[in-house]
C-alpha cells in the first residue's frame, strides 16, 4: 500500500485522537444564546452570544440577506416599533471594569456604559458615551430618550490679580439625587432636545409624549414634572414645586399622567405625606387626588412605593395606600434601643418570615381605585383581604380578593388555603364567593371578566364563578386533569395548568398530562379533547404567539409544543380546524423564542446532549429552517460523549427509566469508572444540553463524561413514609444493571447528589458499600432535628416538607417518630465505609447547615474518611463564580483520587489551616 494512501486512511483516526478532554479552564469561554427578538416586520433577528465570563456580542442578523452585524459588549437591546433601528447599551470591557475594581476606583470613576444606535437600512452604527438608561415607545417608532452624564465643566483659571472677591455659588452637579441630562432624539431626522437634572422619565404606550421629572437647574427649568409633546415640539409644565416626584404613569394614549409627589422638604419630618397627582392633557397643572387628608380609608396615607397605574381604557386610576407608619422614638441613643424578636404562638406569620419580609412589609401597599369620571374612591384591599387582583386589565367593574389570614397560623401547612372574594369597584364591597380553598392563589378572571376561576387542591377540580349569575360551577369532575396517578407525595395532587380562555370567554382550555381539553362553563359535563395525545403518549401544550393576546381564537391555527413521553422526542405541531399537523419533531429539546408582530417569522432553539441550544429562524410552516447562531464552534475540538435511555426494574417491581452517558469513543470491552447522580426523575431531560460550567452543587455531566467517566442518572419513585428505602430500591438495582453490561469497573463507583439528592446519597452509603466515593451536598441526615428547623430564605417552618411535600414522611414527628428515625442516615453512620465529601455552606437558606456538621462530626467520631467544604456566605447552592470554580476542582480531585487512582491533593491529605484559607491553597497533588 502506498504511504499516502495509508495516511489518508489514518487521517480520521488522527483527527479523532486529537480531541481534548474538557478542563476546568474552558468554562469562562463557553457561550450561550442570550436575549433574542424579532423585528415587527420579521426581517431582522437580534440576539446575544454571551460567554459565562467576559465580553459578549450582540448579533443583528438579516433574515432575507447575508447582512450581519456583530457588536461587541452590546446588551439590553430593543428594536423600534417601526423596525428601523436597534437600540442597545454597550458595556465597558470586562477586564477594564475588573482592573478598576482592583484599583479601588470610586463609583463615579468606574467605566460607564455607552448607548448604541444601529440603523437597519443603512447599517450605520452610532455610539453615545456615558449613558445610564434609555427608553423607546412600545407602540411607536422614531423616538429615543436617554439619560447621560454631561461633560464635566472645565475649572476656571485663577485670577491672581483678584482680591477679596465674594465666592461664587458652586454650580449644581449631576448625581443620582439631582438627576442627569435627558436627551430626546428624533431617529428620523437626528434632531435632539435636552433637559437638565432629570431623575425619571417615560413614554406612553403609543408615544406622542415624553414625561420627565427634573430637580431644576434654576434657569430654564424649575423643579417639577413636565410633558413634552413629540408632534408639536412643545413643553408643558405639569406641576412645578420643590419636592420629590416619582412613579410616572401614563394612560396608554398619553391623555392622562399620574405620579407621586412628596412636597415636604423639611428633613426633620419623620413621616412624609405622599400625594397622588393626576394631570389631564390640557390642564394647567396637576391636581392632588389623594393624600393623608383625602383618602379612601380614613387616616391612611398614599403609598409612595407603589406605582399608580391606569385601567386599559384610562378611566380608572389604581394606586396604593397604607396605614399611618409608626414613629420611632428619636430620644433614644442607638445603644439604648432594645433589639429582641418575640415569638408568639398566636403569630399569623413566624418571626423569621416577618424578618425576611420586613423591608417589603414596611412598603406594603393596599390597592385602591380612583374613578376619573365620577371622581370617587374605593378601597379594594384591606388588612383582612390584603391580596387583590384586577380583572380585564382594570376595565372590569370588579376585582378579585384573596385572604389566607384565617388559615395562616398552621405553619406546618404550605397549601395556601384561603377565601376568595368578588370586590365591587364602585364601593369596595367584598362578597365571599369561595371559602377555605386550598390553592386559593391560583384564582384569576377570564379575559372578558365573565368568570372567576380557580383550582381547588382538596377537590382536585377546577371551579368557575359566574359573575352574572353569581353561581359557582364545578368544571371538572374527575382526576384526569391532575397528576393523581403519578404523584408520590403525601399531599393533594396538582393540576397540570391551563392554556387560558377562548374568545368571548366561551371555553376554558385545561391541560391534563397529555391533552388540551375545552370546557364550556355552561356545559361542564361535556368537555372536548382537542388533541387526543394519550393513546400515543404525546403531551401537547399551547405556545402563546402573541404575548398581548388575552384569549385564544380557535378559528385560527395554534402552535403547540409536543413531547413524546415514550421516545422523549419533542417538536412543534399546528392545530387548525381540529386537525394536528407535525411541523418539526426529533431527538431534540425544542423551545420557542419569539414571533414577529406583522409576519409569520419565528425564532426557536433546538438542542440535545451533543448540540448546544443555538437559534433558528423560520416561519409558521417550519419548512425552511435557517440556523443563525453558532455559539460554541470550539466544542468540536473536545471529547464529548453520548447519552442513551436505559431501563430496569426496582426492588419493588416497578419498571424504571434512567439516562446513561458514555465517553466519546466508548469501547464496551473496556472497564470504566462510573458516577451515579440523581434527584428524583430526570429521564425526560435526555435531550438537554449540558454545557461545561462550574458547579453550583451537582457534577457537570459534560466535564465528567469528557474525562472518561460513565454517568448514570436513574429515575426514582417513592413510597410514602419510606423515602430512603425507596431511593435504595430504585438506584441500587439500576447501578447493578449497568454493572451487568460488562463495561463498568465495579470497584470504581461514585455517587453524588445535592439537597434532596444529598440526603439520598447519605442514606445509600449507610445501607451499601457498593460505592468507592460519595459526595453529599447540603444533606438532611437527621430528620428529627431538621423537622423543627426553619428555611431561612423564606422564614417558613420546615415541618410541611416532611408532612406533605418532598421528604414524604406523611405525618408529624410525634405520630411518625419511628419513620423519622428510620429515614435519618445519622443513626446508621457507624456502618459507613465509603469516603465522603460533604458540601454545606454556612448561609444555607434551605437546609440548616448544622445538618452537614452533624454528618461530618458523626463520621469523624468513627474515624471515617470525610471532608466538609463550607463556602463562607454562600447559600444552598454556590452562587459566586470563583467559589463554584473552586468546588468544581475539589470535587473532581476527590473523585479522581478514589475512582482513577489520581494522587490525593494536599487539602485532602493535610487539610488547610484556617489562617491560610484565603490563599487558594491545596490544589496541588501530594508528592
Amino acid at each position: 500500500m502506498k504511504p499516502y494512501f495509508l495516511l489518508l486512511l489514518l487521517c480520521p483516526l488522527l483527527i479523532k485522537a486529537q480531541k481534548k478532554p474538557l478542563t476546568h479552564d474552558v468554562y469562562d469561554s463557553w457561550k450561550s444564546v442570550g436575549e433574542r427578538q424579532l423585528s415587527n416586520d420579521g426581517k431582522w433577528a437580534v440576539f446575544a452570544i454571551n460567554p459565562q465570563e467576559g465580553d459578549g456580542n450582540l448579533i443583528i442578523q438579516s433574515l432575507q440577506s447575508p447582512k450581519k452585524e456583530n457588536i461587541a459588549r452590546a446588551n439590553e437591546s430593543k428594536i423600534t416599533f417601526d423596525s428601523e433601528n436597534v437600540i442597545f447599551k454597550i458595556k465597558p470591557q470586562f477586564q477594564a471594569t475588573k482592573d478598576a475594581k482592583k484599583a479601588k476606583k470610586k463609583k463615579d470613576e468606574m467605566p460607564k456604559d455607552s448607548l448604541g444606535i444601529y440603523t437597519l437600512a443603512s447599517t450605520k452604527l452610532s455610539k453615545i458615551p456615558k449613558v445610564s438608561s434609555y427608553k423607546i415607545p412600545e407602540k411607536a417608532g422614531g423616538w429615543l430618550a436617554y439619560l447621560t452624564e454631561s461633560p464635566a465643566p472645565k475649572a476656571p483659571k485663577k485670577d491672581s490679580t483678584a482680591k477679596n472677591e465674594p465666592k461664587k455659588k458652586a454650580p449644581k452637579k449631576e448625581s443620582e439625587d439631582n438627576g442627569y441630562k435627558l436627551v430626546l432624539l428624533n431617529l428620523k431626522d437626528n434632531t435632539e432636545q435636552s433637559f437638565g437634572f432629570v431623575t425619571e422619565y417615560d413614554f406612553p404606550k403609543y408615544g406622542k409624549y415624553l414625561s420627565f421629572v427634573s430637580t431644576g437647574n434654576d434657569s430654564t427649568l424649575k423643579s417639577g414634572v413636565y410633558v413634552y409633546d413629540l408632534e408639536k415640539g412643545q413643553l408643558t409644565t405639569v406641576f412645578e414645586s420643590k419636592g420629590k416626584f416619582r412613579k410616572l404613569s401614563f394612560t396608554e394614549t398619553g391623555d392622562k399622567l399620574s405620579f407621586i409627589a412628596d412636597l415636604d422638604t423639611n428633613a426633620k419630618t419623620q413621616i412624609s405625606n405622599p400625594k397622588l397627582m393626576l394631570w389631564k392633557g390640557g390642564d394647567k397643572t396637576a391636581e392632588t387626588i389623594a393624600d393623608n387628608q383625602n383618602n379612601p380609608t380614613k387616616d391612611w396615607f398614599v403609598n409612595a412605593d407603589y406605582a399608580p397605574r391606569f385601567s386599559k381604557d384610562g378611566s380608572r386610576l389604581y394606586f396604593g395606600t397604607n396605614p399611618k407608619p409608626l414613629m420611632p422614638d428619636t430620644t433614644l441613643l442607638a445603644e439604648e434601643i432594645v433589639k429582641v424578636d418575640i415569638w408568639n404562638y398566636k403569630d399569623v406569620r413566624l418571626q423569621p418570615q416577618q424578618l425576611v419580609s420586613a423591608e417589603q412589609d414596611k412598603k406594603k401597599a393596599y390597592l385602591s381605585v380612583y374613578d376619573t369620571k365620577t371622581k370617587s374612591f374605593a378601597q379594594l384591599a384591606t388588612k383582612d383581604i390584603p391580596t387583590v387582583e384586577l380583572a380585564k386589565d382594570g376595565d372590569a367593574d370588579f376585582a378579585i380578593g384573596v385572604s389566607t389570614l384565617p388559615y395562616s397560623n398552621a405553619h406546618w401547612d404550605w397549601h395556601g388555603q384561603g377565601d376568595i372574594y368578588h370586590i365591587n369597584l364602585k364601593d369596595g364591597k367584598a362578597t365571599q364567593i369561595a371559602k377555605g380553598i386550598m390553592g386559593a392563589n391560583s384564582v384569576n378572571a377570564s379575559p372578558d371578566a365573565k368568570y372567576i376561576t380557580w383550582f381547588s387542591d382538596a377537590d382536585t377540580a377546577y371551579f368557575a364563578y359566574s359573575v352574572k349569575s353569581t353561581k359557582v360551577i364545578k368544571m371538572t369532575n374527575d382526576k384526569k386533569f391532575t397528576n393523581a396517578d403519578e404523584d408520590d407525595h403525601p399531599d393533594y395532587p396538582n393540576a397540570y395548568g391551563n392554556a387560558g380562555w377562548t374568545k368571548n370567554d366561551e371555553q376554558f382550555l385545561i391541560y391534563n398530562k397529555f391533552d388540551i381539553w375545552a370546557i364550556n362553563p355552561t356545559e361542564p359535563s361535556k368537555p372536548t379533547n382537542l388533541t387526543n395525545g394519550r393513546e400515543k403518549g404525546l403531551t401537547y401544550r399551547n405556545i402563546r404567539l402573541d404575548t398581548e393576546e388575552r384569549s385564544l381564537d380557535l378559528r385560527k391555527p395554534l402552535l403547540l409544543r409536543v413531547f413524546d413521553n415514550k421516545t422523549k422526542q419533542s417538536g412543534f405541531v399546528s392545530y387548525s380546524n381540529s386537525q394536528l399537523t407535525t411541523l418539526a419533531m426529533g431527538d431534540y429539546n425544542y423551545s420557542f423564542s419569539a414571533k414577529s408582530k406583522q409576519s409569520d417569522a419565528v425564532l426557536f432553539q433546538r438542542s440535545n446532549f451533543r448540540e448546544c441550544p443555538d437559534l433558528y429562524a423560520t416561519d409558521l410552516t417550519f419548512k425552511n429552517i435557517q440556523k443563525i447562531s453558532d455559539a460554541n464552534p470550539q466544542q468540536k475540538d473536545y471529547s464529548w460523549g453520548s447519552v442513551e435511555m436505559v431501563k430496569w426494574t426496582s426492588l419493588d417491581g416497578i419498571p424504571l427509566e434512567g439516562l446513561l452517558y458514555k465517553p466519546e469513543g466508548f469501547d464496551p470491552s473496556k472497564k470504566y469508572p462510573m458516577i451515579t447522580y440523581f434527584y428524583e426523575k430526570e429521564s425526560d431531560n435526555i435531550n438537554d444540553y449540558r454545557e461545561p460550567s462550574p458547579s453550583r452543587s451537582a457534577i457537570n455531566y459534560s466535564y465528567y463524561v469528557s474525562n472518561g467517566y460513565v454517568l448514570f442518572v436513574p429515575d426514582i419513585v417513592y413510597k410514602i413514609g419510606y423515602p430512603g428505602e425507596s431511593a435504595y430500591n430504585c438506584i441500587i438495582p439500576g447501578v447493578q444493571s449497568i454493572i451487568n453490561k460488562g463495561f463498568i469497573d465495579e470497584k470504581r463507583l461514585g455517587v453524588q447528589g445535592h439537597s434532596w439528592g444529598g440526603y439520598q446519597t447519605a442514606y445509600l452509603i449507610t445501607k451499601t458499600n457498593l460505592f468507592a466515593a460519595a459526595e453529599s451536598g447540603a444533606p438532611v441526615v437527621n430528620m428529627t432535628s431538621a423537622y423543627g428547623g426553619i428555611r431561612w430564605g423564606t422564614g417558613l417552618s420546615r415541618q410541611a416538607q416532611y408532612e406533605y411535600t418532598q421528604s414524604r414522611i406523611g405525618g408529624n414527628l410525634w405520630d411518625k417518630y419511628p419513620l423519622y428515625i428510620e429515614n435519618s442516615p445519622l443513626f446508621s453512620i457507624p456502618k459507613v465505609k465509603t469516603p465522603v465529601l460533604i458540601l454545606h455552606n454556612d448561609a444555607d437558606d434551605a437546609v440548616p447547615w448544622y445538618q452537614g456538621i452533624e454528618m461530618f462530626m458523626a463520621l469523624k467520631r468513627f474515624n471515617k474518611p470525610t471532608w466538609l467544604l463550607n463556602y463562607n456566605g454562600e447559600r444552598h447552592g454556590i452562587m459566586q463564580r470563583h467559589n463554584r470554580k473552586d468546588f468544581s476542582v475539589r470535587m473532581s480531585q476527590f473523585f479522581d483520587h478514589y475512582l482513577k487512582d489520581a494522587p490525593m491533593p494536599k487539602w485532602m491529605k493535610d487539610g488547610v489551616p484556617a489562617t491560610e484559607k484565603t490563599l487558594n491553597y491545596g490544589f496541588e497533588a501530594t508528592k
